[in-house]
């Protein structure tokens, strides 16, 4: 496996001191922000869709740092029934991939209105009462299928393999069952961004989901979850409180080993190697009360720990 982190978990430096400190780290490569629900203070998508002297300058300094791009993250809402901007940075971030000859890219599943006309996002988790169902098969029938279908062919034209759709709140595609259901009905483009974070707000068990996704696991963003216990035994895990008022949440992001310990991601790091993955762990970094750069530094030494990187070389005696 290889260590990385998400661009924007330093997102208050510019580019350079950004690049200085992830060689300071001693990862190695950069998951990139392009937009959606990032301002992505080291990307100008327009910029770099239109320039390629402005391509061969960011991959230089990439170079200069001993550092690769990981990939693309357009991690917004490509399916917002009133913003298609968000679309559309999908769209352009797929185009700017196949130009960088990066083969992989994140984003959300996105999540439509409930019905044709609506102007907000509906996010359905529960199958009562009935209008539930009615809502469900129009967003996955009429946008959720034929927006998936056109991006599965805007990337094989760019030359992008995988599309990495991470499991999140919000979304149509939000747990392993909604993965596979749109992988199965779209193609092997399509993969799992597995970021264990959302799954313990879920309720999900990281560690059954990797063994379920097996070879679908196509990325791994590195976020740890701490569950509230006293709040969450009152108010349970759905949660809509601020995100800055960490006590009085059942649930918050949080820097590596502060909600779940090394053993854990010990655990985690070999489930995946059991489901066939071998890839990179990208750290996005959330935690509202660390700074910022001591969390990731915190984040990155856990998982230097318990992380394997060799290739195993065990072969059974002849006896």
């Amino acid at each position: 496996m290889k260590l990385g982190f998400v661009t924007d978990s330093l997102g208050n430096l510019p580019l350079r001191e950004m690049l200085k400190q992830a060689e300071r780290l001693e990862v190695s490569g950069l998951e990139i922000n392009t937009g959606g629900w990032s301002t992505a203070p080291h990307f100008n998508l327009a910029q770099m869709l239109a320039s390629a002297d402005d391509r061969k300058a960011l991959k230089r300094s990439f170079q200069e740092h001993n550092l690769e791009i990981i990939s693309l993250n357009a991690n917004g809402n490509p399916l917002h029934p009133t913003q298609p901007e968000q679309g559309q940075c999908l769209r352009d971030t797929l185009r700017v991939a196949g130009e960088l000859g990066i083969k992989t890219v994140c984003t959300m599943s996105g999540l439509p209105e409930g019905r044709a006309g609506d102007s907000m996002p509906n996010w359905v988790v529960a199958s009562w009462p009935p209008e539930t169902q009615t809502m469900l098969r129009y967003q996955w029938e009429e946008r959720l299928l034929p927006f998936w279908s056109e991006m599965a062919d805007l990337a094989k034209e760019n030359g992008v393999e995988r599309i990495a759709l991470e499991l999140h709140g919000n979304q149509c595609v939000y747990n392993v069952r909604s993965l596979l259901r749109l992988r199965n009905a779209i193609g092997p483009v399509l993969g799992a961004n597995l970021d264990p974070s959302h799954l313990f707000w879920m309720g999900a068990d990281p560690l059954v989901a990797a063994e379920a996704l097996g070879d679908a696991i196509y990325h791994v963003h590195a976020k740890d979850t701490l569950l509230n216990t006293p709040v969450q035994a009152v108010d349970s895990l759905l949660e809509n409180g601020s995100l800055m008022d960490i006590s009085s949440r059942s649930w918050s992001y949080i820097t590596l080993g502060f909600g779940h310990g090394e053993q854990w991601w010990r655990q985690f790091c070999y489930r995946l190697k059991m489901a066939g993955y071998d890839g990179w762990l990208s750290i996005e970094h959330e935690d509202v009360l660390l700074n910022s750069l001591e969390g990731l530094e915190k984040s990155v030494r856990l998982l230097k720990s318990v992380m394997p990187v060799a290739a195993s070389d065990f072969k059974p005696q002849s006896i």
